[in-house]
Parts: C-alpha cells; sequence; structure tokens
C-alpha cells in the first residue's frame, strides 16, 4: 500500500466506518529437513500467488456478517485454502501487526499461525480443490529461508518479486521476530526496493 503506516490494533479498529478491514496470515510449521542433505530448512512459510500477479498471505476482507476479523480471516482462509484449515483456527493471540492506507482506506491486519508440518503439508494438498483456486489466488508458494553460496540465490532472490502492499516488510519483520532465521541470515539481506 502506497504510504501506508503501522498503527496498533485499537486505533485501526477505532477508525470508524468508512474503512474496509483486510486480514491475512502467514502460516508455518517447523520444517527439519535439509536441501541437498545440507542445506537447513528450519520452516516451511507458506505465501501464495494472488490474480494480480504478485505475492502475498492468504487471506481477505472482513465482511460486515462477520462477527470480528479472526471470524473474516478464517472465512477467507477457507475459501482460498479448503477444507485442510477446519484442523485449525486462526486466533487473535497470532495477531502481528496493523497498517493502514489513507487511499483507498483500507487497514490491513496481518497474523501469523504456527502449524505442524503436517497440517501446513495438508494446505498444501488440499488447497487446489478450494472455492478461490485459480481464481483469487494462482496457487502456493514456500519461501526459502536460505542463502545459496552465491549470495544471491534463495531468499535474496525471493525478494526480489512483486509483493502487494506491505506483505515483503509484513513476512521480513515475522521471519525476524518469531525467530525463523537466525539473526546473521537477516543481517547479510540486502532488502530491495518495494515495487
Amino acid at each position: 500500500m502506497e504510504g501506508d503506516q503501522k498503527v496498533e490494533l485499537s486505533e485501526a479498529l477505532a477508525l470508524g466506518p468508512g474503512w474496509r478491514h483486510a486480514c491475512h496470515a502467514l502460516l508455518y510449521a517447523p520444517d527439519p529437513r535439509k536441501l541437498f542433505g545440507r542445506i537447513p530448512m528450519r520452516f516451511a512459510v507458506l505465501m501464495q500467488m494472488r490474480f494480480d500477479g504478485r505475492l502475498g498471505f492468504p487471506g481477505g476482507f472482513v465482511d460486515a456478517q462477520d462477527s470480528c476479523l479472526e471470524d473474516g480471516l478464517n472465512r477467507e482462509l477457507r475459501e482460498e485454502l479448503g477444507d485442510a484449515m477446519s484442523a485449525f483456527r486462526v486466533e487473535r493471540s497470532d495477531y502481528r501487526s496493523s497498517h493502514i492506507a489513507a487511499r483507498p482506506r483500507v487497514v490491513a491486519h496481518f497474523y501469523a499461525k504456527r502449524l505442524t508440518l503436517e497440517q501446513l503439508q495438508a494446505v498444501e494438498a488440499r488447497a487446489p480443490q478450494a472455492k478461490d483456486h485459480g481464481l483469487e489466488v494462482l496457487g502456493l508458494v514456500r519461501v526459502p529461508l536460505y542463502i545459496l553460496r552465491d549470495g544471491g540465490g534463495g531468499l535474496p532472490a525471493f525478494l526480489e518479486n512483486s509483493f502487494i502492499g506491505a506483505a515483503r516488510e509484513q513476512l521480513l519483520e515475522a521471519l525476524r521476530d518469531l525467530e525463523l532465521l537466525d539473526p546473521g541470515t537477516i543481517a547479510k539481506l540486502k532488502i530491495p526496493d518495494s515495487k
């Protein structure tokens, strides 16, 4: 979102009826495997390719019939990711941040939910049967949480993609704050300008 501003949840909820609220979630799980038998995966982190060709997190707009932000988010996750979402629920305790954009008067709320690797793999396997697959969602992708020997492959190359709104910043904050990456890896990153 151009000109977005990070705000507290209470401030975002007090903005009034002229604002629309959207909720998105980073789903992640510990992953003990190693790429090529030597590069630790550490965690599997899901993002999605959106209908507009940008990367983002699953979720969407909260509707009038949703009783709270989390109800709207979980409804959107079921629509975009399918019935594997019935195995868990994103709760207020998973909330991370809110960003506002004066144009078009949207508040984007961000959540992060830790799953088991089996739950995450079930989401990946069943997502193609979801209502919005092939429409709003063109597919799921895992974020590579490593840097290859060339220094540009893995996460640095992934960050060169086009992201929607504050998704790149939300991803990097979550990787740091949830300790999904070691601080040394984060320090090595050259973060591209937002596109």
